[in-house]
């Protein structure tokens, strides 16, 4: 198992200048009237880098930016002509309460997620024989593990005939849009009622998260305003509860859904994305990367994340939730590499830091984006590696320096993860991106 330093985590918790979400009374806005902030100040964080912050979220297309800190708003911008009436789509980020859905459904009696989904919604919905077929479980779908095909010409498909298995369930994760889809069946075979009627009742009515599953091709989309995409962000920094009223409060359920689902993809819970583990996978792709999935972001963060850009963080540890809604220039299915990189700036908020940093503690990249090449700090045996996407090593060197030079021109455009290998161990692991 590879060993990661935690990168300046130290820093982390004490930059946002966060107490812990343990010792915190969580503020929860109410359905009409002012929702309550707290300002910089009180945080110590400096405009110039909230500036900062906000140009960077602007020039990459952003349309609403909101960060909470114990339920109240201490950032909240728009961009490009959106404003806080304007709805947006979660994209996949509306798997995670999907995920959610399906655990209130459990709790409540409904369903269980170790019964296969043949036994809920009957017999021949995919294209696998009828043994292999009647072995998928609805947990299999929350967990990508269901062995169907991924590689298939169109992923999001839902017919028998675009699900054909490949493997046995359990054994080999993928993320499938198409199988996690059959989800809102199950839901509404077992309930009686449809995904948006089941979702306005088990949580709009008692939260005031307002929002609308759209029927999209295959897709059933979530869209709703910025302010309710946080509002369900706090509803999961609260541990499915919403101002002292239990909406999932299956602790079971809700710890399994934020930890590692399976063995397979240690940075995936129930429809939901984990850092801090000692690897992670990504969609397309069945390399396994190593390191934590955002480098700069506290090592208990959990993430509802969507195409182009459409983020929920929540920390925990720190009481933070902050969304992200949006256009993405590379439109990835799960852009985590914009996801760091908005972490990376909300780590140098704070005006002064009480720790200085040193090489054990991160590596750096510069210049980073870049077109012709960047400049790695490393040691002497180092051994420095370039992947792409899909876990095709595209550059290694033996470093002999503290530093090395990677011609970063002769990239193709696009991501790539820097691993640095120290004395056997996986030292640090970091984001190149070629412009």
């Amino acid at each position: 198992m590879y060993t990661i330093l935690r990168y300046r985590i130290s820093l982390l918790f004490m930059l946002i200048g966060f107490s812990n979400a343990a010792t915190s009374q969580l503020y929860f806005p109410p359905n009409e009237g002012a929702w309550q902030t707290t300002s910089i100040a009180e945080l110590n964080w400096c405009p110039e880098q909230v500036d900062s912050l906000y140009a960077y979220l602007e020039a990459n297309q952003t349309k609403a930016f909101l960060l909470l800190k114990d339920g109240k708003i201490v950032l909240e911008r728009y961009f490009n002509g959106q404003d806080t009436s304007d709805v947006w789509y979660w994209a996949s980020a509306g798997k995670t309460l999907t995920g959610f859905l399906v655990g209130i459904a459990q709790q409540q009696g409904y369903l269980d997620i170790d019964s296969t989904l043949s036994s809920i919604i009957g017999p021949g919905w995919s294209n696998c024989d009828l043994a292999s077929e009647q072995q998928i479980r609805v947990l299999d779908q929350l967990c990508m593990t269901s062995g169907l095909d991924d590689a298939v010409i169109d992923p999001y498909c839902t017919l028998p005939e675009c699900l054909q298995c490949i493997a046995d369930p359990g054994t080999r994760w993928a993320y499938h849009n198409g199988p996690y889809t059959l989800l809102d069946s199950v839901i509404q075979v077992t309930t009686g009622l449809t995904l948006n009627q089941f979702f306005l009742q088990q949580v709009a009515s008692s939260t005031g998260i307002n929002g609308l599953f759209v029927d999209i091709d295959y897709n059933h989309v979530f869209f709703s305003t910025a302010r309710n995409m946080a509002k369900f962000g706090l509803l999961l920094q609260a541990q499915g509860s919403w101002n002292g009223n239990p909406i999932l409060n299956d602790q079971d359920y809700f710890n399994a859904m934020t930890s590692p689902s399976q063995d397979l993809n240690h940075g995936y819970g129930y429809l939901t994305w984990l850092n801090g583990q000692d690897d992670f996978m990504l969609p397309q792709t069945q390399f396994v990367f190593p390191g934590p999935m955002f480098p700069h972001a506290p090592m208990d963060t959990y993430a509802a994340m969507g195409r182009d850009g459409q983020f929920i963080n929540v920390v925990p540890s720190t009481g933070m939730v902050w969304i992200r809604m949006g256009e993405e220039p590379q439109q990835l299915p799960v852009p985590v590499l914009m996801n760091d990189s908005i972490w990376a700036r909300i780590q140098q908020l704070e005006c002064t830091s009480a720790i200085s940093e040193s090489k054990e503690d991160m590596i750096r990249i510069y210049p980073n984006p870049t077109t012709d090449f960047s400049v790695v700090e490393t040691r002497p045996g180092d051994v420095l590696r370039v992947m792409d996407l899909f876990g095709r090593v595209v550059f290694e060197a033996n470093c002999t320096a503290y530093a090395h030079t990677i011609a970063s021109s002769d990239l193709a455009p696009g991501a790539y993860q820097v691993v640095i290998d120290r004395k056997g161990e996986c030292y640090a692991v970091h984001w190149l991106v070629r412009d």
